[in-house]
């Protein structure tokens, strides 16, 4: 099948105008936090999910509010806690005694952008619940079911130093979010615009500057984005290689306990497409993998024991395999 890359570029090239303005309206706010922010932005873009590690104060509520205000979208942050229940998230039916009828009350689920601030801090019951509104897109509440908004993108975060009175979230769950997104604490220059920003007591607001219709109209371009049966190859060797590394020269079995899914080369093949369309280019180039290849697959690829006593990271793996595979 022939594909018009000219087309396509110049197709890219329209849509993505809006990306420019939304990076600058979310700049306004946010100092930094490039990576964070292009996170977001690709799971947007790929109609995904992305987990959000990090400790408190590296502003992750700030980013996706901000983000949400920006494109106009509904946000609802939910703070797991122990004692949160699934009807919490989803919604529930009130009996009315009068008409002896019942109402359904919708829960915070139903908006845009949802933020489960703390996701580990509730039990698997709570945690299961959201995961599936995340998967099947719409949410049952005694004999209804209803869709859940569109767009629909489920932003979680984890707090990785505090890990009393959590329940981490099994393999098998994690593996539904796109993206696993490490926050960094900001450099020296970028905390001093920080405290000047908000040295004063409140954050610059935030208008609308994309509408969802732009979004939505993205996601379809975003599909459109020419990649070379090369590079579809590359990214299938890459996730081959976590679950068989002596196939490929790679001397690192013994450190990985389960290799990445197949969804990791269809997560990855979609977030290099959505990294080429935020650089406004119709086509995926092998720096396009390289730059999503992280996000995608650090909480896919899980280590052995003998690599948590080596040091040995999900991150250490990546890199060895991406060393290894021969670009093409």
């Amino acid at each position: 099948m022939s594909v018009d890359i000219k087309a396509v570029n110049e197709l890219v090239m329209e849509k993505s105008r809006f990306v420019d303005d939304l990076q600058t309206e979310v700049g306004r706010v946010i100092v930094g936090q490039e990576r964070m922010i292009g996170g977001m932005l690709t799971a947007l873009l790929c109609d995904g999910h992305a987990l959000l590690e990090g400790v408190p104060g590296l502003a992750k509520t700030l980013s996706v509010h901000s983000m949400a205000r920006a494109i106009d979208l509904g946000f609802k942050r939910i703070q797991f806690t122990p004692d949160l229940l699934p009807a919490d998230l989803t919604g529930s039916e009130i009996y009315n005694a009068g008409d002896g009828t019942f109402t359904t009350k919708k829960g915070p689920l139903f908006t845009n952008i949802v933020l489960a601030d703390e996701i580990n801090r509730a039990p698997a019951k709570v945690q299961s619940a959201l995961l599936e509104s995340m998967q099947e897109r719409q949410i049952t509440i005694g004999s209804q079911t209803f869709k859940l908004p569109e767009p629909f993108i489920v932003l979680a975060t984890q707090n990785p130093i505090e890990q009393e009175g959590t329940y981490p979230l099994p393999e098998a769950q994690v593996d539904r979010f796109m993206l696993k997104l490490k926050i960094d604490y900001p450099s020296k220059d970028e905390e001093i615009k920080i405290v000047h920003r908000m040295a004063a007591g409140s954050a610059p607001d935030v208008k609308p500057v994309v509408a969802p219709v732009n979004l939505i109209e993205a996601r379809s371009v975003v599909n459109q984005i020419y990649i070379d049966e090369k590079l579809i190859a590359y990214i299938v060797n890459i996730v081959d290689a976590s679950r068989k590394p002596g196939d490929y020269g790679l001397d690192i079995g013994s450190l990985i306990e389960y290799g990445a899914s197949p969804r990791a080369s269809i997560y990855l093949t979609r977030a290099a497409r959505a990294h080429a369309f935020l650089n406004h280019r119709g086509y995926v180039t092998p720096d396009d993998i390289k730059a999503a290849g992280m996000d995608v697959l650090r909480h896919r690829i899980i280590p052995t024991y003998e690599a948590d006593a080596e040091n040995v990271t999900a991150e250490d793996l990546i890199t060895k395999i991406f060393n290894a595979i021969e670009v093409p």
